[in-house]
């Protein structure tokens, strides 16, 4: 039975969020999506990596003819911008002061904590830069100058 047939998510997906979706492998959506009711455990909200959204961009800001929303693939964030891959396959970070709205089309991943990739990810990333760091500190000027005092 297709997912039309069905009532599936994925048939309620605008047609550029189809394509990201297919590319992801097509996974199922239904168990991805937000709780906001229930044990507080349970629960589980609020954007995650990879998910499809739709940003409106404050008009002001941008060029009379632009488009004033973002449709993409959330690939990463800072505390000052968002990173998206656009629904034209280009990447984009935009200034959290210029977005308006974010709206979520559809989560891609688990919620952080249930997803085992994306923390071993995390255990992995948290080595690299702690390996970057000590790196650093043993190439930094004056390590190891065995200075004497007095």
């Amino acid at each position: 039975m297709s997912d039309a047939a069905s009532g599936g998510k994925e048939s309620e997906l605008p047609p550029w969020a189809a394509s990201f979706l297919e590319d992801y492998g097509s996974p199922s959506l239904d168990d991805l999506g937000d709780v906001f009711h229930g044990p507080l455990l349970d629960r589980k909200y609020g954007l995650r990596k990879d998910d499809l959204v739709e940003m409106l961009l404050d008009r002001r800001m941008l060029p009379d003819d632009r488009d004033p929303w973002v449709r993409g693939m959330m690939v990463g964030g800072r505390s000052s911008s968002i990173d998206v891959l656009d629904e034209n396959g280009e990447f984009r970070s935009i200034s959290r002061d210029a977005i308006v709205e974010v709206r979520l089309v559809t989560h891609l991943r688990k919620t952080y904590i249930e997803d085992e990739e994306l923390l071993k990810f995390e255990k992995d990333d948290m080595k690299r830069r702690s390996e970057v760091h000590e790196m650093a500190e043993k190439t930094s000027e004056g390590h190891g100058n065995n200075l004497s005092w007095g």
